[in-house]
């Protein structure tokens, strides 16, 4: 590749009806000035786009990253979902049973309670039977004496 430094060393021969030595020196002074320009740009695009592949190095390494963190976070939703389902069919079927124990138990009460009240209610019969007998007793007594009573005066 030709440098500016080439340009500006560069001797023409001398022929019969050659170029004038001033004009072809400020042609090749404006000429290598134009070319360190262009090696400067060239020189600086190329510092820019290694920037440039270096940023989108580093951003394909992020979007993979969020990549493997959506998945990530889609697989723990899923897990998550799993979980909660599992721990509210556990809770439905807890539920269940308590209140399978809770008729069980209300069943048990309201047999006892009837037992209870078939017994007081045979008390009562038992007791309403004796004290009527008492009474008749006591009645026939009554009579029985005031017969005696009354027969006697009469």
């Amino acid at each position: 590749m030709i440098t500016p430094l080439d340009i500006q060393n560069k001797e023409f021969k001398k022929g019969i009806r050659g170029y004038k030595d001033e004009e072809v020196d400020r042609f090749l002074d404006l000429l290598t000035l134009d070319y360190e320009k262009v090696i400067e740009e060239n020189h600086s695009m190329k510092e820019k786009l290694n920037e440039m592949n270096k940023s989108l190095k580093n951003y394909k390494e992020q979007e993979n990253s969020i990549l493997e963190a959506v998945e990530t976070a889609k697989h723990l939703m899923s897990d998550i979902s799993l979980s909660a389902e599992k721990r509210a069919e556990l809770l439905i079927r807890n539920a269940e049973l308590d209140a399978e124990r809770i008729v069980k138990e209300s069943k048990a009460s309201t047999e006892k309670l009837f037992e209870e009240y078939e017994e007081v209610k045979n008390r009562i019969n038992i007791f309403t039977t004796r004290y009527k007998n008492l009474l008749e007793s006591e009645l026939d007594r009554f009579n029985g004496i005031s017969t005696e009573l009354f027969d006697d005066t009469l």
